[in-house]
């Protein structure tokens, strides 16, 4: 009922929403003799902070066309290889002149949690110029009819493997946060399966593999509360007339409602800040915060089954460290992955994954030798720096790229790896 009432304000504030932009748009018209004064920056001020408080923000694009190689302008193309109801697999296909065969092929799982797989723009933007990209594109649950049946962590776990079994074994598979537990135990799968597809290298950033280290607020929520309880409060079902109607979900404005609480003070001093850039006429600072918030409150749904079954297996049972994760009926064990190597990636100050949760992946993959395993600890990044910003760019990327090319280098020389039949 919640959710059909969220949609109705919705509904109900498109007249108001429609009133002030026709406004905003008067006092921002440059044959408009107020526009330039202070009193007309400033009316057209509170018109845009209220537009975009009240805006359904929708999915964005990568818009990543083009990127540089070896000082050369290369176009991109993003195509989708390979689609499932609840998931596309997208590759940024780079048109060179000459192929690049050290150039590592990466899959960058991108997080499941609320926000959709461009929060890894900056992610891919990086890696472009070195690597063959392929992400995830989550698809939103309520687009999805109920025809099209269910998705939980199974589920999860099994696109994994076909994205792999896709790709081939000669792949680099990137797990960004939420996903490092599902990646984790595909990668353990395929191994107790002795499958030749395994990727050559499996790096896991700001991953909740074991919550009992460094627990933070989610971490504490989820230990204060039964899975009844999310039953009962945070499963809603998908109003009419989305496609998704009547699929149960977690819905993505719930989400980015505990988002925001957790700093709620930082995203009021952005937006009083904002309104303050907009009166003052600093439009590079103004045009930096739409481009961060058009992409944070930008947020899709997540099925029930998959969200009740995270919560439960990862942040109260600790089923993967405590050695109890099953899928399908099939135990997963850490302790079988031997031939990938292995490299985890924390924040100093990260607040959604504790320090020490990601490193516990090193615990319980006791058969990966030493010399296979990497960790690093980004200093003054939080959560989001991890994986974005201006460090990723200049210290955890280039990290990640030469355990990629060192792993690649040695797996041609002892010639360990051939195409799977």
């Amino acid at each position: 009922m919640f959710y059909h009432l969220y949609e109705m304000n919705h509904a109900m504030m498109q007249p108001w929403r429609a009133a002030v932009d026709a406004t905003r748009l008067f006092y921002r018209n440059p044959l408009n003799p107020i526009a330039n004064t202070r009193a007309g920056r400033t009316a057209a001020a509170w018109c845009e902070v209220f537009e975009r408080a009240t805006r359904r923000y929708g999915k964005p694009s990568f818009d990543l066309p083009q990127t540089e190689i070896d000082g050369k302008t290369v176009d991109v193309r993003e195509t989708v290889v390979w689609s499932k109801p609840f998931c596309n697999l997208i590759h940024f296909a780079r048109d060179l002149d000459e192929p690049r065969p050290d150039d590592p092929k990466v899959l960058l799982v991108a997080p499941m949690s609320g926000h959709y797989a461009t929060l890894l723009r900056g992610t891919v933007e990086r890696f472009l110029p070195e690597a063959d990209v392929y992400i995830t594109d989550w698809v939103d649950a309520r687009h999805v009819p109920l025809s099209d049946g269910s998705f939980d962590l199974d589920d999860y776990i099994d696109y994994v493997i076909e994205m792999l079994h896709l790709l081939g074994p000669q792949t680099h598979i990137v797990g960004v946060c939420q996903p490092s537990v599902p990646v984790l135990a595909a990668v353990a799968l395929m191994e107790g399966r002795d499958d030749p597809n395994v990727p050559l290298t499996m790096t896991l950033m700001g991953g909740p593999i074991d919550t009992r280290c460094n627990p933070t607020a989610v971490n504490r929520l989820a230990e204060e509360k039964d899975i009844a309880w999310f039953e009962r409060n945070v499963v809603m079902q998908v109003p009419f007339p989305n496609p998704g109607f009547m699929r149960k979900v977690y819905p993505g404005f719930l989400q980015l409602t505990g988002f925001m609480t957790m700093n709620l003070d930082r995203h009021l001093i952005a937006q009083k800040d904002f309104f303050m850039h907009l009166v003052r006429d600093d439009g590079d600072s103004a045009e930096k915060h739409r481009d961060f918030y058009d992409e944070y409150l930008a947020v899709m749904d997540l099925t029930a089954e998959f969200y009740l079954q995270t919560v439960d297996t990862v942040f109260i049972k600790h089923a993967l460290p405590n050695g109890t994760l099953m899928h399908r009926g099939e135990p997963v064990d850490p302790t079988a992955i031997r031939r990938v190597a292995m490299l985890t990636i924390e924040g100093e100050n990260d607040d959604i994954t504790g320090r020490g949760q990601t490193r516990s992946a090193h615990d319980i993959c006791t058969s990966i030798p030493e010399a296979m395993k990497a960790h690093h600890e980004q200093p003054r990044v939080g959560h989001y720096g991890v994986f974005n910003g201006s460090r990723f760019r200049r210290e955890i990327a280039p990290r990640m790229l030469d355990f990629m090319k060192a792993r690649s280098t040695f797996a041609k020389a002892k010639g360990r790896r051939k195409p799977a039949a």
